[in-house]
């Protein structure tokens, strides 16, 4: 009997807010052989730099890229152990990386930060996806755009954000010009890592669609309108950015001699174009075709959605062409807030007899608030919540407004404040998807991936009692990472043990679990009159006509 052929790897590396991760997969089934994870030395940098006795302003999230290469140095060779994998066995590595994280390098790669001269200054450090730092600047690309029409501003609903690459270039550009002029690239930090694996520096479709405002048809926004923001960055795009932009789905290099032995592979392997970190999500979930939304749950909220058509509307953080899978126009929406601010409640907001209950029984605060909310029927708790806890993306693309409770009285109790936070991020996915649906997106089917989706059946009920929906599940607990193999499966090819074609990738090894979260018809029936009133507090509080969540934004800022 002949033997049976050796097996064949992908190795995925999913980088998020927090930690990074690698999965091996098997090639021929997507079979998850081995996982690691481990955290940010730095975690994320939001008030004081480092080393440093430097406060940051409020509205700043930074990270240092060397923890990127720590991380790495890390579960690469953790994964090959549990898994007994020989190096040579891994076929193919591809990258998904939370965005728009943006790391200022020099010509050779290395990240100012890196530099001991440059670790004071704050703009020397990357900027994390969540930093909101540069929310003037976005205001004023949006009100330069509008007045001129430029065309590429309807593919973002009508407004950029300051998560994005042009407007933490710009709050670069205005408070430190001289490091600015330092930075030879301003490069996403999944680009950057794929460039740091490679040699090769490449941008990828996805991140430079969604995140830098780049189209296959027309490329970056022009230097007209560039200079026309201010002069010092006309020269952005030729200078730092690269006209170059790869596909989802090719190859962008292969690994060299030096960062195969820091990480324990061999040289050569084929390394995909970076992707989104939710992005990659879709290919894990089996998507290859519209209707179907992947709502990816985890620190933040994202909706992603294939079409046919690039339609463009209010509400969407972005429609690009190949941006998610090769042949579709890829439909992103978004909540930047969702486990984060269940996180900060229980960091900030819960009675100590709750945490020494979780003590006692050895389980999390997440699980006892969540058993006590469970018991709650829709309503009870007298609460409304708007999730706007780090502003809102979609439908109204504003940074600048914070989140909403009421409903209180002396009798509220921790777990009825968490419910009502779930609640409010469910109600915010419902908004989303009336408004994809209002705008003639068909909406046939939700899938849900990410940390919450797999912990958190509270939250997975409500959300299908809240959109009257059910609700799949990817078959994978990380997903993304999952994404990210499939990636490296293409990358590798059929003559590397791979596949040549995504979809084929994306059949033989994503999927969904065959249990489905379904709705309970009375506890819709009670959500959407919640819902109604919710409808009426996103509005006043949103659209303007009562501004006092931007005052008082306005008053905790520096003078």
């Amino acid at each position: 009997m002949a033997a049976s052929p050796a097996p064949r790897y992908a190795l995925g590396l999913d980088f998020g807010t927090e930690s990074a991760r690698a999965l091996l997969v098997d090639l021929a089934d997507g079979r998850e052989v081995a996982t690691a994870v481990h955290p940010y030395p730095h975690g994320v940098v939001d008030t004081v730099l480092p080393g440093a006795d430097i406060r940051l302003e409020p509205d700043w999230a930074l990270q240092d890229p060397d923890d990127y290469w720590a991380c790495l140095e890390v579960i690469i060779p953790a994964v090959l152990q549990a898994s007994g994998a020989a190096p040579e066995a891994v076929a193919g590595i591809g990258v998904d990386f939370t965005a728009c994280t943006l790391v200022p390098a020099a010509a050779d790669g290395a990240p100012l930060s890196r530099d001991p001269a440059l670790r004071g200054q704050p703009h020397a450090w990357a900027k994390l996806w969540k930093h909101h730092g540069a929310q003037p600047e976005a205001e004023r690309i949006n009100a330069l755009a509008s007045e001129r029409g430029e065309a590429f501003l309807q593919r973002y609903g009508g407004k950029t954000s300051s998560e994005w690459l042009l407007a933490k270039a710009w709050q670069f550009l205005d408070e430190a010009p001289e490091l600015y002029a330092r930075a030879d690239r301003l490069i996403e930090a999944g680009d950057w890592l794929v460039w740091q694996l490679t040699g090769q520096e490449s941008r990828s479709a996805c991140q430079a669609g969604y995140k830098g405002m780049w189209s296959r048809a027309d490329g970056y926004p022009s230097q007209d309108f560039l200079s026309a923001l201010h002069p010092g960055l006309g020269g952005l795009v030729e200078e730092k950015l690269g006209t170059e932009v790869l596909p989802v789905g090719a190859r962008a290099g292969e690994l060299t001699k030096a960062a195969a032995a820091r990480l324990g592979l061999r040289p050569g392997i084929p390394v995909g174009v970076s992707i989104i970190d939710a992005h990659a999500a879709v290919p894990a979930a089996g998507v290859s075709e519209p209707g179907k939304m992947l709502l990816i749950l985890g620190t933040s909220g994202c909706h992603l959605v294939l079409g046919r058509d690039g339609k463009a509307f209010e509400g969407i953080a972005g429609v690009v062409q190949d941006g998610i899978l090769p042949g579709f126009f890829g439909y992103e929406a978004g909540q930047p807030a969702t486990g984060d601010i269940l996180a900060w409640y229980t960091r900030h907001g819960v009675p100590a007899e709750y945490q020494q209950e979780a003590e006692r029984r050895g389980v999390s605060v997440h699980q006892v608030l969540v058993e006590r909310a469970a018991a709650l029927r829709p309503g009870e708790t007298g609460l409304l919540a708007l999730d706007w806890w780090n502003g809102n993306r979609s439908v109204l693309m504003d940074a600048d407004l914070s989140g909403v409770l009421i409903g209180l009285t002396l009798d509220t109790r921790p777990e009825d404040i968490y419910r009502a936070l779930i609640e409010g991020t469910a109600f915010g996915t419902r908004k989303i998807l009336e408004n994809f649906t209002a705008n003639g997106v068909a909406i046939d089917e939700i899938i849900a991936g990410g940390g919450l989706a797999e912990r958190n059946e509270l939250l997975m009920q409500v959300y299908a009692d809240v959109t009257g929906r059910p609700l799949r599940i990817v078959r994978s607990g990380q997903a993304c990472a999952l994404g990210a193999a499939i990636l490296g499966a293409v990358a590798a090819g059929s003559t590397g043990g791979g596949y040549d074609d995504l979809a084929e990738a994306v059949a033989r090894m994503g999927g969904v679990k065959e249990r489905a979260y379904t709705p309970n018809a009375q506890a819709h029936a009670v959500y959407s009159a919640l819902y109604a009133e919710w409808d009426r507090l996103h509005d006043y509080f949103g659209r303007g006509e009562n501004n006092v969540l931007k005052k008082l934004r306005s008053l905790r800022l520096p003078e």
